[in-house]
């Protein structure tokens, strides 16, 4: 049986809204917050990149608010996240694969819908990134701190960045399909490496000028 491209993006769109909505519902646990908390972090988190892509590209209605299966999935992760401790060494590696999964998940798919609706290459890589992105820095905000993705974390919008023009280049070419496989494992890739192994990009402070010697710079 072959699954349309079409078909491929809603599964990988629905599967990144519910990992994104359960680490929405992790961060709601952090903070001791009750059912009401839990749902808006995990709705914000899951659909909230969404959201913004949809209201940007201008396409009609976003897709969280015509397709009922969004908010059910969304609704879901925050459920998830309230009745499972999500502690213990399993948890925190289910939820790197699952926040890695979702990051590839949107990035492609933020970028496929971009070219779809018509966009150029440059702001299809954009509206990836800020959908892979946007959720969780939409939820930071909300709970009052400042968004990981400016720094301080380890790659993560970079991974998507990456993806993003992935999936622009290879849809381009005619290979949706491939475009979103080789994005979400590429991206993925990317932010497990990077946690594991401690990437992050420079600070300010950490980048130097080379110094001139006595005559450098003289003729």
């Amino acid at each position: 049986m072959n699954i349309g491209p079409g078909a491929l993006f809603d599964t990988v769109d629905l599967t990144g809204v519910l990992a994104n909505a359960i680490l929405g519902g992790a961060v709601a646990r952090e903070l001791k917050l009750d059912p009401v908390g839990f749902v808006v972090l995990g709705i914000v988190s899951g659909l909230g990149g969404g959201l913004l892509r949809d209201t940007l590209l201008q396409v009609g209605f976003p897709v969280a608010f015509t397709n009922s299966g969004y908010l059910i999935f969304a609704i879901a992760g925050a459920a998830v996240a309230f009745v499972l401790p999500l502690k213990g060494r399993f948890a925190r590696g289910g939820l790197l694969f699952a926040d890695s999964l979702a990051l590839g998940c949107w990035a492609a798919t933020g970028a496929a819908k971009a070219l779809g609706a018509g966009l150029g290459w440059l702001p299809a890589i954009l509206l990836g990134v800020l959908t892979a992105v946007g959720g969780g820095m939409i939820r930071d905000i909300v709970i009052g701190r400042l968004p990981v993705i400016f720094g301080g974390n380890t790659l993560y919008a970079t991974g998507a960045l990456i993806g993003s023009a992935e999936m622009t280049l290879l849809m381009s070419l005619g290979h949706p399909t491939w475009g979103m496989a080789v994005s979400i494992l590429t991206t993925s890739a990317i932010s497990i490496l990077a946690r594991w192994r401690g990437w992050v990009l420079p600070a300010p402070g950490e980048l130097r000028l080379p110094k001139r010697g006595p005559g450098n710079g003289q003729r």
